[in-house]
């Protein structure tokens, strides 16, 4: 644990610290993410994908890594950057340290470095290429020069296209349901599930499928780039579009297929990328955000009822609301910056939510947003 380490921004600013996982070099989008608890679940989350993650609570790790609270194979993140690596990991559930998850992952951390800084840049100057370097790779008089070169040489996230590389590369059923205190995930393959749900994997995390699951889905998970014609061969109730990386635009594949599917009437539900993907299939456009929203506290408001919802958030582009044509509706609005967080069709039955429903981690309150959709499919039945 005494391995140097730095990080670089494109902006010039230069950070040592200590070294925390894999030895070499990484590169990437470095944004701040504002949850307490969940760092396990967000290194995983597909929609991290070539982002360095700076967590913004100072002391990460101290509640270990355990097998269960992943929501995808393996970590997402290119890296880790936080304030302090407690050298004691307690809990019940604790099976390894953050530190020796993230060198089993080969992933890189820096620790020791003051993160309200590098938050302060992020948030004023906007989320910003950034590289680490980490163990021999940080050492001698060249070091700092290194890392600012490999910063500079991150292309960005703008115009990248990622939900088909992060996907599943065929189609599988899923039937774990949620997770309970002293009897983990729940094996939904036996239990009654009337609706057949097709859901697009542009980067999916596990718990979306798990409360769909819950909730009676028969789910069959397929990749990216399948044509709207193999989705209605399998003769599903509702289409799910999932959370994923990188820029909306360039999936022009996605785009098509949600088109097509529009024409179909059947359900369909969208979140996160899946919400921008819907938006730019109805005629809408997007936008790459400041410095997106990232965490587990974010306020948003039900513009039919009213009501305010916490909710957990993770997303560098956003559907811009002046673009909306006659066929899509603003259903929720952020009260942090007024970008649009849910629409709905006005003359189909489809809708999505900007923000993460399922939280993991993250408060619950956007849930009903899953009934919703069952709704509707028991509504076209």
């Amino acid at each position: 644990m005494n391995k140097p380490a730095i990080l670089a921004l494109e902006d010039g600013s230069v950070f040592h610290g200590t070294a925390i996982g894999a030895d070499g070099q990484t590169s990437g989008e470095v944004v701040f993410n504002t949850a307490m608890t969940g760092y396990q679940e967000i290194l995983t989350d597909p929609s991290y994908t070539r982002q360095i993650v700076t967590l913004t609570y100072p002391h990460i790790g101290n509640t270990g890594i355990n097998a269960e609270d992943v929501e995808s194979g393996a970590i997402a993140a290119a890296g880790l950057v936080i304030r302090d690596l407690p050298l004691l990991a307690s809990n019940f559930r604790s099976e390894q340290s953050l530190s020796d998850y993230l060198v089993s992952q080969n992933v890189l951390g820096i620790a020791d470095i003051d993160t309200r800084r590098l938050t302060r840049i992020l948030r004023d100057k906007g989320a910003q290429k950034g590289a680490i370097l980490a163990g021999a790779d940080a050492e001698g008089e060249d070091a700092e020069a290194r890392a600012l070169a490999a910063a500079n040489a991150f292309p960005g996230l703008k115009g990248m296209d990622l939900a088909k590389v992060v996907s599943c590369q065929s189609a599988y059923e899923w039937s774990e349901g949620e997770w309970a205190l002293g009897a983990g995930y729940a094996d939904a393959a036996e239990a009654e599930r009337p609706f057949h749900v097709v859901a697009y994997d542009y980067g999916v995390k596990r718990n979306i499928l798990r409360m769909l699951a819950s909730r009676g889905c028969r789910l069959t998970v397929v990749p990216a780039q399948t044509p709207a014609s193999e989705v209605m061969a399998l003769n599903p109730d509702g289409v799910f579009l999932s959370n994923g990386p990188g820029d909306p635009e360039p999936c022009e594949y996605a785009i098509a297929a949600i088109r097509e599917l529009l024409e179909t009437e059947l359900p369909i539900f969208g979140i996160c990328l899946g919400h921008q993907l819907l938006a730019l299939a109805s005629g809408a456009t997007s936008e790459k955000m400041k410095f997106g929203h990232h965490g587990a506290n974010h306020p948003v408001q039900d513009l039919d009822t009213g009501h305010v919802m916490i909710t957990s958030q993770n997303h560098g582009f956003a559907a811009d609301e002046a673009s909306l044509p006659e066929t899509l509706r603003a259903t929720h609005r952020s009260l942090f910056d007024g970008t649009l967080q849910g629409i709905e069709r006005t003359d189909r039955p489809a809708f999505s939510f900007q923000g993460h429903p399922e939280a993991s981690p993250g408060p619950r309150d956007v849930a009903p947003l899953f009934d919703r959709f069952i709704e509707m499919m028991k509504a076209k039945r």
